[in-house]
């Protein structure tokens, strides 16, 4: 990284380089600001949270609060599109299943749930049953399917090639490998020292991932500490089916699949980008898990995705595998720092978080610049973490402490 000069001023300084921390640097620099961006490490890093092949993007929450924020990200997503002229998004849909021999109250499984919180709102999920499942998807086995034609996966690569260009020709500088060691609030000005250099900004934004609560002790004055912890599926493995099976299972054809009382989501074939379907299986915290016949990605095959049965199976180790941020009370930290007007801070965003990155983007843009934003996220404040008489707290999680 090459120094700044001591009086060279930046509207925005940001320190994290994965795809929350390069959107916020999209909307900034578009709305005029000049802009620098400091990772730790190198972008598109293998081990960070928003790397990978394809995530996906849906709709489909037991909560009408992420229905919206999922619905309004989905409009900028198509915005970022437009304005880039690039294909982030493979509009394949995204269908929940469930099969009464693996959930038997279909009544009560977060695919017939979330429909419901979704038709409330005004959106149209299709609902398939056994029937028409079988004549479109032959190679699946289940009772009932809701479909959102409007969902699908990102292509993670061509987002990160797309936002770097877009900041290159803004002017924006993005520096790599930079280790941070303190940070100055003055009230007009925010100053990051680093190993490499002093950037002066009028505000400052945090999007580092596992290492937030490491930047936010090098924060002069900062008392707040969040409750983060690491998540990767239990297991994630790729499927390889049969050349002659093969189009079957591409994303013209095929939607992302999502069985989450079970844990399981499937990501279809996208060409050029995956040339196998990848199945995770995890433990999410925002479901109610009961006890079901699946305890492994091959025991869903076996029961409800019997086209696959003869596929060559892989495990998922490259960086397709996901690393999760979690927070104690499972909900985004999006947010002023307390007691600094212009420093914002975002992460926590768990396994659903990267279809969200345009709009986190735009909210720590207008917080950090603005102080304020057009959007209620007041549930995300981090504000929750400090209590006013004994500083941080500890959140509870089941019976985790975290």
């Amino acid at each position: 990284m090459t120094a700044f000069a001591s009086d060279d001023i930046l509207d925005l300084a940001v320190i994290g380089g994965g795809v929350m921390g390069l959107f916020t640097a999209y909307h900034a620099s578009g709305a005029g600001a000049r802009v620098a961006v400091l990772e730790a490490g190198r972008i598109g890093d293998p081990g960070t949270a928003s790397y990978g092949r394809t995530r996906s993007y849906r709709r489909d929450y037991l909560e009408p609060r992420y229905v919206r924020l999922a619905d309004e990200a989905m409009r900028l997503w198509s915005e970022f599109e437009r304005d880039c002229g690039t294909r982030a998004l493979v509009r394949c849909g995204c269908m929940n299943i469930a099969a009464e021999t693996v959930t038997p109250e279909l009544a009560s499984t977060y695919g017939r749930l979330s429909a419901a919180v979704m038709r409330r709102l005004g959106l149209e999920p299709e609902a398939l049953g056994p029937a028409q499942i079988t004549e479109r998807f032959g190679y699946l086995h289940a009772d009932e399917a809701y479909l959102d034609d409007a969902a699908g996966v990102v292509d993670v690569t061509a987002v990160t090639d797309a936002l770097l260009r877009a900041l290159a020709q803004r002017k924006v500088t993005v520096h790599e490998g930079v280790e941070v060691a303190g940070i100055a609030d003055d009230g007009e000005t925010v100053g990051v020292t680093t190993d490499v250099g002093h950037v002066t900004a009028r505000a400052l934004v945090i999007t580092a991932g596992h290492g937030t609560n490491e930047v936010l002790r090098r924060l002069d004055g900062c008392e707040l500490e969040i409750p983060l912890t690491r998540d990767r599926p239990s297991e994630a493995k790729y499927y390889v089916p049969r050349p002659a099976e093969r189009s079957r299972f591409t994303a013209d054809r095929m939607p992302v699949m999502a069985y989450l009382d079970t844990g399981i989501y499937v990501h279809p074939i996208v060409d050029g980008v995956t040339e196998a379907v990848k199945i995770g299986y995890y433990n999410p915290p925002d479901v109610p898990r009961g006890t079901t016949g699946i305890g492994s990605i091959a025991e869903f095959v076996d029961q409800c995705m019997p086209g696959l049965r003869s596929a060559q199976v892989t495990d998922v180790r490259d960086v397709d595998q996901c690393d999760y941020d979690l927070v104690g009370d499972d909900e985004f930290v999006l947010g002023l720092v307390p007691g600094h007007r212009a420093v914002a801070v975002g992460v926590g965003w768990r396994g659903t978080g990267y279809k969200f990155a345009p709009w986190v983007g735009r909210v720590l843009h207008q917080l950090a610049l603005q102080q304020g934003t057009v959007y209620d996220v007041a549930q995300f404040d981090p504000a929750r973490f400090i209590d006013s008489v004994t500083g941080p707290v500890d959140v509870l999680r089941g019976d985790e402490v975290h």
